[in-house]
């Protein structure tokens, strides 16, 4: 029997890793989770190697937070 991990983060994006760029001690991923639009998110190195990331690769952007600020011009 499968596992399916249920999160309460409402947030929740599928995409394709379109890009990692690795420092030292941390590495930026930018997920694309449809055309044009893009999510940038700073991991530790291990992180990424942990989970396997690779560009092409699938991943999920959860997101959640307990304030959005808008602004306009």
């Amino acid at each position: 029997k499968d596992t399916i991990m249920q999160l309460s983060t409402r947030n929740q994006w599928q995409g394709t890793i379109k890009a990692i760029n690795h420092g030292t001690i941390v590495s930026e991923v930018t997920l694309e989770i449809s055309p044009e639009i893009s999510v940038t998110s700073i991991v530790s190195k291990s992180s990424v190697e942990n989970m396997g990331l690779k560009v092409g690769g699938k991943a999920y952007a959860l997101i959640k937070s307990t304030e959005v600020t808008l602004a306009i011009d």
